[in-house]
């Protein structure tokens, strides 16, 4: 589908609807909560309501983002709403909200793994973040970039593309940085909030990942347990990242992080967490879909059930095969 397709008619389902619930996956990042925010005022400018709304608290470093404060916590759809937009989501499960089946639902999302499951599906594997589509929508209904709608989507583009590294990133990726610094982005001070805002708890965790540093041939793996979150007084947040240091280590073509998550099986068993990257070689989307989760080709993530050396051996034997 052409943006132009895309655009006109998404732009139909909603001028034809008022009332909206806006979302996106659970555990949010700087794409999800940029896209989000930026989303919610170009409803605004379209004259429809909006309520914002996320399973899991808004990480430390985005709590000065503009109009932040819209967005609540909650599991669970309150009150009438004529649709539902999700995005970065491969499905309505990873929203972790509950009950919006019965209503019409708006997918955008840009992951590979992406699939049509709702009413609508608009999915970009070639866009840098959903922000940058939103963007585009936002041309499309002839809105007006504002500086606080054109900061919250560059804190999106920057972080989705790790700081214009990832693969994907390309003249059409600085074009629109540079349209949203236009529009009144202050990349200087976006890239301070983002990156220079760490809470101790973040540094000691990633101490304590680094610490169990393991090499092998082209492959680079790093964990934390319960305890080790425990001991360094660490939230969920504090953990995002930590993989971004081992795909850096010279040689290293392929690395996963892995977290003991706080919940267990059904059994009672563990579960873990993974982070993978790649810097090309490794599809890490087709590993993660392996493991039930999904993502791109040099950036993907999954949940594995299991002991820690067993799913350790599990992730590397499949990222071995991978690299091969």
């Amino acid at each position: 589908m052409t943006y132009f397709a895309a655009t006109s008619e998404l732009l139909n389902h909603i001028r034809s609807r008022q009332h909206f619930l806006i979302t996106s996956h659970a555990r949010p990042d700087g794409d999800a909560i940029g896209s989000l925010l930026a989303t919610a005022m170009l409803l605004d400018q379209l004259g429809k309501t909006c309520d914002l709304v996320v399973a899991d608290p808004v990480p430390a470093i985005y709590l000065n983002m503009p109009q932040v404060d819209r967005i609540r916590v909650t599991t669970s759809v309150e009150g009438h709403y004529d649709a539902v937009i999700l995005l970065e989501c491969d499905s309505v499960e990873r929203s972790h909200i509950r009950g919006t089946d019965e209503i019409f639902l708006i997918n955008i999302d840009h992951h590979s793994s992406g699939r049509e499951f709702a009413d609508f599906n608009w999915i970009d594997p070639h866009a840098c973040a959903v922000a940058a589509m939103i963007y585009h929508l936002a041309l499309a209904a002839g809105a007006t970039i504002t500086p606080e709608m054109a900061t919250c989507l560059y804190a999106a583009v920057l972080t989705d593309t790790g700081s214009f590294t990832f693969a994907g990133t390309n003249a059409d990726t600085f074009a629109l940085a540079r349209d949203l610094v236009l529009a009144g982005a202050n990349a200087a001070w976006i890239a301070r909030e983002v990156y220079f805002t760490n809470p101790a708890p973040r540094i000691r965790i990633l101490g304590a990942a680094l610490s169990k540093l393991h090499i092998e041939d082209k492959l680079a793996w790093a964990w934390i347990t319960l305890e080790d979150m425990l001991e360094s007084s660490a939230q969920e947040e504090d953990c995002e990242g930590v993989v971004n240091y081992l795909i850096s280590i010279a040689g290293v073509d392929c690395a996963v992080f892995l977290r003991e998550l706080p919940q267990t099986t059904a059994n009672g068993g563990p579960q873990f967490r993974l982070s993978i990257r790649s810097k090309g070689q490794a599809n890490v989307a087709r590993v993660a879909e392996h493991f039930g989760g999904g993502g791109h080709l040099t950036a993907s993530g999954c949940t594995v059930d299991g002991d820690l050396e067993t799913v350790i051996d599990l992730v590397v034997k499949r990222l071995q095969a991978e690299l091969c």
